[in-house]
């Protein structure tokens, strides 16, 4: 009978073949490993044996850890461009989050702490008594400064519009105020009250003010004809502003006016305020001796 072939050496005795063979004194070849890795044999051929016939399992191990190893450094070399550049966006981040901590923490430290209050736009009331009323703010760091409380403290003075803060580090808190324009006084029997177009009383006094026009509206000061009033009068030039001595309406539409010459300016409503106001000026110096002027329509002015 023949004998059968000898069965295929199994892949995981590969490296044990040799081993074996040395028992039959038959000459061995040698075990040829291969490498995917670029600049991979200097690093192997440390891990590799002074002879093939002593290869052991151990060396199969050291040189596949050497492979790996050349690997990972390949690795780094490739990714090296986009970690530099994650290292600088996270450098900037955190510079960027110490910046904007740094500046909330000492925003809110008493290192920018409140020690001067500057008033701007100021011209009726005394700037001093706003620093006064204003004081309890001293000390407190900028960003701290309430609202609410500088609303409360300037309230207390009607001739205040409206006023802005502002502040200017590390201590100087600036209020800017915006004053009420007056546009004449109401008479009662409490004396006479100074108001502004929108009818809030600024001030009241016993004799009228100089240069204070009196103010004769039926309705009162809520009403269209005193809004109507208040138009007529902030829309006037200076010259007649200023010898203005009296306005009265009854409705929106029969504004009418008194200057201290003695003539009397028929308005109208509040529209077209402008031309009429051209109106008037060039009519009073046609006619100086006028005692009536209607300007109620300003392309066709009467004079009287």
């Amino acid at each position: 009978m023949r004998r059968p072939a000898p069965l295929p050496t199994p892949p995981g005795e590969a490296y044990a073949a040799p081993a074996r063979r040395r028992l039959t004194d038959e000459p061995v070849e040698p075990v040829e490993l291969h490498s995917s890795a670029a600049g991979l044999d200097a690093d192997i051929s440390q891990a590799e044996p002074e002879s093939w016939d002593d290869l052991t399992a151990k060396d199969v191990w050291r040189a596949a850890r050497a492979r790996r190893k050349r690997l990972r450094a390949e690795i780094r070399r490739f990714t090296q461009r986009s970690r530099r550049r994650r290292i600088i966006w996270l450098s900037v981040l955190g510079a960027l989050i110490v910046l904007v901590g740094g500046s909330a923490i000492a925003a809110y430290s008493p290192l920018f702490a409140v020690e001067r209050i500057n008033v701007v736009g100021a011209s009726t009331i005394d700037p001093a008594q706003i620093q006064a009323a204003l004081a309890d703010q001293i000390g407190t760091p900028l960003a701290l400064v309430d609202e609410s409380d500088v609303k409360a403290a300037l309230m207390a003075y009607p001739l205040i519009e409206s006023y802005a803060l502002g502040a200017k580090p590390p201590h100087d808190l600036t209020v800017r105020i915006v004053e009420r324009t007056p546009i004449g006084v109401i008479e009662s029997d409490a004396g006479y009250t100074l108001v502004d177009a929108a009818g809030v009383a600024l001030s009241t006094t016993a004799q009228v003010p100089e240069g204070q026009p009196i103010l004769r509206v039926e309705p009162g000061v809520e009403s269209d004809a005193f809004e109507s009033v208040g138009l007529v009068i902030r829309s006037l030039p200076a010259d007649v502003r200023g010898s203005l001595v009296e306005a009265s309406a009854s409705t929106l539409d029969d504004v009418s006016l008194k200057l201290s010459s003695g003539l009397t300016v028929f308005w109208g409503s509040a529209e077209k305020s402008v031309e009429k106001a051209r109106a008037l000026t060039s009519t009073m110096l046609a006619n100086p001796a006028a005692g009536t002027i209607d300007v109620s329509s300003p392309d066709v002015v009467v004079a009287g």
